[in-house]
């Protein structure tokens, strides 16, 4: 597989607060805590105060995997998160069945080269890649299908609650189906059995994705952790207790917001007065606050303030933070330098900053994950035959398809060197005219624009004819476009792993390791 490189810029789908981030534009500067070079994780690891409990949270991942028969690279990076050295380099995201769309895999792998290539950087220190299971969320509808090519596979069952603690015992029909698409050949046969192993092994679907995740990445050393736990809860049990009293990540958060959208930028998500759940087996509701009694909405639970520090401090693993305060969680039991996150996850992590200052909380070093488009042998192909380049491929289709005719077509005649001299005439005209009457300079402008409207009109139908001469032509584009760029977005929002690993099996992953670069910032374009 080769490997080729394009700006965010030429891709067209990153927004601009993003490609203002990765270019250090300074007017964010007051968003984030540190550049995204080798010089800001120097001042990273210099500045970060470690309040985790290194021990609890070696032990708590050690029974995390106790049924796992993970590799020897895996314990060892467990073992060295009780090294004061150590660091960890984290990636969050939803259980998605099946690993849902290639940037769950891009996420990942961003994480493992930048924890990579910073231990050549500070060969002093230690550094493991994280993955972060949200398994407090409960966005099931989001998690609960995978689209293998023009098919779409969906988990049908009754769910409520957190999505880690869903049952898997109902998983067999979409599994059945999953494992069909993925056929007879070695590399199917091989996923097939990972898939199988992990859901059909594990009662629960926090379970079942470790051990995936597991079985795709161990060999890189990666440690997934599920932070739904008592004992890690517990050391996050005094912020819970006062962000929900002083309502502090409401006040700070909504400040930011304001600040973001005063230089022209768009907040990705909004705090509320209470940005924490309830959560039991089965529930997990908001907490909401009027005149001093705390109520979990939907149900008859309700708290004091008395009865709510009480219940925190018995039952922390209760109360379960939103996206607002999930990232000051992760920050407090992770000895983490870096958060590695998609478009979305940076903007709102640029909302964030205050909230870590104000509870005096190290911010990460935040870094956008590596992107992808994989380009398979008959697209490539196709687009020999057609004269397109990757570069090419990002334009919208009807862009591409008339760029295609005025680069390709030799009849194609272009009316520019026309519509410059009809310019040319009539400002002639308009200065002889304004000599005789200035008035008559208004009906000179009328006219020429007239013309120059008449003749954009006959270029676009000169264009139209020279599309139906080429109709096939232009439909290879389409299709080649649709094919690449499916629902007319990214292929990694919505292509699964599976086709990818069919095709080429661990190549695929290997690839993604050698090509990607966590500090370049640039796309990545695959050639299989």
């Amino acid at each position: 597989m080769q490997a080729k490189h394009i700006t965010y810029q030429q891709t067209g789908a990153f927004s601009s607060i993003i490609l203002d981030y990765i270019a250090g534009n300074e007017q964010l500067s007051p968003f984030y805590a540190y550049s995204t070079n080798i010089e800001g994780f120097k001042q990273a690891i210099s500045n970060r105060k470690v309040l985790t409990n290194r021990q609890l949270l070696v032990k708590t991942i050690q029974q995390q995997y106790k049924d796992i028969p993970s590799t020897t690279l895996v314990q060892t990076n467990i073992s060295l998160l009780e090294d004061e050295r150590t660091f960890t380099i984290t990636t969050g995201h939803q259980l998605n069945i099946f690993t849902g769309p290639l940037y769950f895999i891009y996420k990942i792998v961003t994480a493992i080269n930048l924890a990579r290539d910073l231990k050549k950087q500070f060969p002093e220190y230690n550094f493991v890649p994280v993955y972060w299971m949200a398994t407090e969320d409960h966005d099931f509808e989001e998690i609960n299908h995978v689209k293998i090519e023009d098919k779409m596979l969906t988990w049908n069952t009754q769910a409520s609650g957190a999505t880690g603690k869903l049952s898997t015992k109902d998983f067999n029909e979409v599994l059945l189906a999953y494992k069909g698409y993925l056929g007879i050949s070695k590399n199917g046969v091989r996923l097939s059995k990972l898939i199988e192993s992990a859901y059909i092994n594990h009662d629960n679907l926090a379970d079942a994705t470790r051990e995936m995740v597991d079985g795709l990445f161990a060999e890189h050393g990666l440690v997934c952790i599920d932070a739904d736990d008592k004992g890690l809860k517990a050391q996050f049990a005094p912020y819970i207790y006062r962000d929900i009293t002083e309502q502090n990540s409401f006040n700070l958060i909504n400040t930011s917001n304001h600040a973001l959208e005063a230089i022209g930028y768009k907040a990705q998500v909004n705090p509320r007065e209470i940005n924490f759940f309830y959560m039991k087996e089965g529930l997990r509701e908001r907490i909401t606050e009027q005149d001093g009694l705390y109520q979990v909405l939907h149900t008859d639970i309700t708290f004091t303030k008395d009865q709510l520090k009480e219940e925190i401090e018995t039952y922390p693993e209760r109360f379960s933070p939103n996206v607002v305060m999930r990232p000051l969680y992760q920050e407090i039991i992770l000895p983490n330098l870096a958060y590695i996150g998609g478009g979305a996850e940076v903007t709102y992590w640029l909302q964030l900053k205050s909230n870590f200052d104000h509870y005096q909380i190290d911010y990460p070093v935040l870094i956008l994950r590596n992107s992808a488009l994989v380009i398979d042998q008959r697209s490539q192909h196709r687009m020999e035959i057609l004269g397109i380049s990757h570069q090419h491929l990002f334009n919208d289709n009807e862009l591409l398809k008339n760029n295609w005719i005025k680069a390709h077509v030799n009849t194609y005649i272009t009316l520019s060197d026309e519509e410059r001299a009809v310019r040319a005439v009539f400002d002639q005209i308009k200065l002889n005219a304004y000599k005789i009457d200035k008035t008559l300079s208004q009906s000179v402008d009328a006219a020429k624009t007239k013309t120059l409207a008449l003749l954009a009109s006959l270029d676009k139908k000169m264009l139209r004819a020279e599309k139906r001469k080429h109709s096939t032509s232009l439909a290879q584009i389409e299709n080649l476009k649709n094919k690449l760029f499916p629902s007319g977005v990214l292929q990694e929002r919505v292509l699964n792993l599976a086709p990818m690993y069919v095709l080429y099996g661990d190549e695929f992953i290997d690839s993604l390791i050698d090509s990607f670069d966590p500090l370049a910032f640039q796309f990545t374009v695959i050639f299989a």
